[in-house]
């Protein structure tokens, strides 16, 4: 599967993973800062942005996805950083190319099984009528009935397009989505990846809690956590300054 992908900045390689139902360009302003100093490739994930649609879920599929697109760019060391199901998208490639990854940045996720959070925002985005809204506006107003959080319904939205032929759709692949979230929910896979390895939380979000700690470092033994302040889950977006501080210091601007 080719992935779409964005590439900019020069140096060494560090990837670049969104979470669920986001697109490279969600991490926009992470990837410009980053590339002042990094070679840095953020693609769009299966099921994501433009990148092709698949049934298949699961973070072994995803991982390969990625590690095809880096064969295929001619990398064969990198780094990478990613955030929530980004972040264990990066772990599994992590522990299963070890040899391979120099770095690992896991933002705001844990590598075990999560309860099903998220069927609101699946309900909400049914809610939409795609055949029949004629504005954005009016998709917004579907997903208030199950949304109360404007930010959660902007980022939603930028998965809407609109096509003169077609009228309105999603861009990721929503029925995948919904029909193999217990994937997407599920643990990584077995295994203990023993290089540099930084775990960053928003000290608001509850994704990365203490429970997860032996896990944590069961898997990932030379784990730093840090933990920035008043922010939640997208703590690259809420406190920006402090996320790339400590990025860059980790991977020694």
């Amino acid at each position: 599967m080719e992935l779409f992908y964005h590439r900019s900045g020069q140096g060494s390689p560090l990837v670049i993973l969104h979470g669920l139902f986001g697109t490279w360009e969600n991490l926009g302003a992470t990837v410009k800062s980053l590339s002042e100093h990094w070679d840095v490739i953020a693609p769009d994930l299966r099921n994501h942005g433009r990148s092709p649609h698949a049934e298949d879920c699961s973070y072994a599929a995803m991982a390969e996805d990625v590690l095809e697109l880096l064969n295929r760019l001619n990398i064969e060391h990198f780094s990478i950083l990613g955030h929530s199901m980004g972040g264990k998208v990066a772990m599994e490639l992590a522990l299963t190319q070890p040899t391979r990854t120099d770095n690992l940045i896991v933002v705001d996720i844990a590598p075990v099984q999560y309860p099903h959070h998220h069927d609101k925002i699946f309900k909400g985005l049914r809610n939409v009528q795609l055949s029949q809204i004629n504005s954005r506006s009016e998709a917004d107003k579907a997903l208030q009935s199950e949304i109360d959080e404007l930010s959660i319904r902007s980022f939603l939205l930028k998965n809407l397009v609109r096509s003169e032929d077609a009228g309105f759709s999603w861009r990721m692949n929503l029925d995948a989505l919904e029909k193999n979230y217990s994937q997407i929910a599920q643990a990584i896979s077995v295994g203990q990846y023993t290089g540099p390895t930084l775990f960053i939380k928003g000290a608001l979000s509850n994704y990365l809690i203490a429970e997860y700690q032996d896990e944590v470092v069961k898997r990932f033994p030379k784990a730093q956590v840090r933990v920035i302040d008043q922010a939640g889950h997208w703590p690259h977006a809420e406190k920006p300054q402090i996320f790339i501080k400590l990025v860059e210091r980790f991977l020694g601007a």
